[in-house]
């Protein structure tokens, strides 16, 4: 590793997701049983969470506009209802900011040829 130290809130946020995409995955995964298209495209949603929270761990730069792409995507489906778009939005807005604040920037950068 560089000089450039995993700044806790990229850890916080790759942990956050590893836990809620094993979670989802997990809770989702009896419903496969009689698999219907929705059912995997959760999976698949979930599992990409997954793979966002232990890249971001390790510092790919792709990981974290996985995780900011991912997160959006919960603020489409909120919609129509307007206290999940805004808890959602708001949830967005922290990921984003600790994903791209100056120290998150130098810790990607080191391993900017992905």
């Amino acid at each position: 590793m560089t000089a450039t130290k995993r700044p806790i809130g990229v850890l916080g946020v790759a942990c956050l997701f590893i836990v809620v995409g094993a979670v989802g995955f997990v809770h989702h995964f009896p419903n496969l049983h009689a698999i219907q298209q929705d059912d995997v495209w959760i999976e698949l949603t979930e599992f990409a969470a997954i793979v966002a929270g232990v890249f971001l761990s390790i510092g790919h730069n792709w990981a974290r506009w996985l995780a900011v792409a991912w997160m959006l995507l919960h603020v489409v489906i909120s919609f129509p209802v307007l206290r999940q778009i805004v808890v959602h939005s708001l949830i967005l807005a922290a990921i984003a900011w600790l994903l791209f604040r100056p120290d998150a920037q130098r810790y990607f950068a080191r391993n900017r040829s992905d």
